[in-house]
């Protein structure tokens, strides 16, 4: 009986509680905002990669969430999916071209026969695809002022998952009927579209470099606004020119936190990813990601990086320094669903050998420090 009594102290830690709990939903909700593009590249534009944005209409946003574009459309909660089609563009350009066979087989030969047949269905299907001539139009208008070939990204995330169906292997588009297939096919884009509480999207289109180099890319972690560790980027590869470049890539990185990002970017706990030039290593921003979520680690855990003291002091970077440590990615080019990862397969036991790499290289590198 004594113990279901609540007394006042009681109700005003609970209080107290519902009230903290309150402001660090709110503090994380405002900290996703803040990573979203379109709201830190204006203070950081002399500092990244040219970009052009451009809203996504309401019925876009449908498209591709696999909804019918007008609400008013269907009213069957029931009702099947639309199927996946690319949208119909008024340039006509097909991000999957069809390559014309020399020769036809007997059974493509017999339905020569029944050319009206397949006349019909073809514009069928034309009249099922949906259609965004306004956003097309400003959306080839961008890709011709950022030179002819863009990254798509939206508000957070861009569609690397998807990199597998371009024909190219890359998210690198010069269409919108490019970009609609990279954006339609990722999940990552879906989710972000499903699961979050915006009202609008963005899409941000940025100036693409076919001469960029993946071992120059690197995620910084900053946690309570201190820089605590950085990580190679592209962790499927081992490139031995960096090994030879870390202290100095650490140097820079750090300087380029504390003069360009902290004094601008108000969140205490978050990610962001940076490029340095080849030739003038000059620091390029790239992208902010919150805290967690499902922004990925890469040579570390969320575990470690969350442990009172980490990277107090000496900020720990990591790169990939054998072959034997790289770590599988985005870069396998294929959906992860492809993968056989269960016990005993390559997969399996190459991480096995990549973590066992990983935990050399953390004693070598503590031992040296001594």
């Amino acid at each position: 009986m004594h113990s279901m009594l609540v007394t006042g102290q009681d109700r005003l830690f609970s209080y107290h509680l519902t009230g903290f709990c309150s402001r660090h939903k709110e503090m994380e909700h405002e900290e996703l905002r803040r990573c979203q593009i379109h709201e830190w590249y204006p203070r950081f534009k002399p500092y990244s990669i040219r970009t052009l944005f451009h809203p996504l209409p309401d019925s876009f946003v449908r498209y591709l969430l696999g909804q019918p574009i007008s609400p008013s459309s269907n009213t069957d909660d029931n009702a099947d999916a639309p199927p996946f089609l690319l949208p119909r563009t008024t340039s006509g350009r097909d991000p999957l071209p069809r390559t014309a066979a020399t020769h036809l087989d007997p059974i493509s030969s017999l339905s020569l026969f029944d050319s009206e047949s397949d006349d019909d269905d073809e514009e069928d299907s034309k009249n099922k695809k949906p259609s965004f001539p306004e956003l097309e139009l400003e959306v080839e208008r961008s890709i011709a002022t950022l030179g002819g070939c863009v990254f798509p990204k939206l508000n957070w995330s861009s569609p690397k998952d998807a990199a597998w169906i371009s024909t190219c292997g890359n998210l690198r588009c010069t269409s919108f009927s490019d970009i609609a297939l990279l954006l339609k096919a990722s999940d990552s884009i879906a989710h972000d579209l499903s699961h979050s509480a915006l009202d609008s999207f963005v899409l941000a289109l940025r100036k693409y470099y076919d001469s960029l180099h993946p071992e120059r890319e690197f995620r910084c972690f900053v946690r309570r606004k201190q820089l605590i560790a950085i990580s190679q980027r592209d962790v499927t590869s081992c490139y031995p020119a960096l090994i030879d470049q870390k202290h100095g890539m650490k140097l820079l990185l750090e300087k380029f936190f504390d003069d360009i990002v902290e004094p601008r970017f108000e969140s205490n706990n978050y990610t962001f990813d940076v490029y340095v030039t080849k030739e003038d290593q000059r620091v390029k921003l790239l992208d902010f990601s919150p805290w967690r979520e499902f922004t990925l680690p890469l040579m570390f855990d969320w575990e470690e990086l969350e442990e009172e003291g980490f990277g107090e002091g000496v900020v720990d970077f990591r790169i990939v320094e054998s072959q034997l440590a790289v770590r599988p990615g985005l870069k396998t080019a294929v959906p992860y669903d492809y993968l056989d990862m269960g016990e005993g397969s390559g997969w399996d036991q190459f991480l096995k050998k990549a973590d066992e790499e990983l935990r050399t290289q953390q004693v070598q590198n503590s031992e040296s420090d001594v």
